[in-house]
């Protein structure tokens, strides 16, 4: 008599977890600089820091604060660090006598040299390009990459050796354009609709797509 066979029970096949996003932590808060503190609002991929890119510094319009970047700091921080100053005399940071570019561009280096980092990064709005510009001149070995949004108003910018990438809006003449040009040795440009201030409140994630392709290329 043969043995009864149980037939084997159909494997039903695994269920694949979609891969975790990674964890981003964001935080506020002060560094010393010069002539009083910065408010500085930051976010970070929750790695260790053992396989983030570039350290990213986020520079500001004239007309706004950090609070700009509150929604766009999340989306760009799950591969390195980045920290959105209110630059000074802005939102909840010290002014400095003069509130020129060069007292802006001394307090963005003193928080790098605060936060020990070797290289950066810089994003820059209007006049907070002016200030990355600024701080690339003098500082290039700090200073890798730029982005700039809103060309600043100026007869002429500083020269740096940084690698650049403008986002144009609807704003940037020819004339800007060429300025920029003429004051970096490599210059890409992209275009952005609509207006800068209100783009990285209504699109961060397309935003942080576009920089982040640029600062993780070759």
């Amino acid at each position: 008599m043969q043995p009864i066979r149980r037939s084997d029970p159909l494997a039903k096949p695994a269920k694949l977890s979609p891969a975790p996003a990674k964890a981003v932590r964001t935080r506020r808060a002060y560094f010393d600089f010069k002539f009083g503190q910065l408010h500085v609002r930051t976010a970070f991929p929750d790695t260790g820091g053992f396989d983030e890119q570039v350290t990213l510094f986020c520079l500001h319009s004239e007309q706004a604060s950090s609070r700009l970047f509150a929604r766009f700091l999340p989306e760009i921080a799950e591969v390195r660090s980045v920290y959105a100053p209110d630059l000074p005399g802005y939102g909840e940071s010290d002014p400095t006598p003069s509130l020129s570019v060069a007292d802006a561009s001394e307090a963005v280096s003193d928080l790098a040299n605060d936060l020990r980092l070797r290289q950066i990064d810089v994003l820059g709005i209007h006049a907070g390009a002016a200030i990355a510009l600024g701080l690339a001149a003098a500082r290039p070995e700090l200073v890798r990459r730029l982005v700039l949004i809103r060309v600043p108003a100026a007869a002429r910018l500083p020269r740096v050796s940084a690698q650049v990438l403008v986002l144009r809006t609807r704003l940037e003449s020819a004339e800007d354009l060429a300025k920029v040009k003429a004051a970096a040795a490599r210059v890409d440009f992209e275009d952005i609709a609509g207006y800068a201030d209100d783009l990285f409140d209504a699109q961060p994630k397309t935003l942080a797509k576009q920089i982040g392709a640029f600062l993780s290329g070759p």
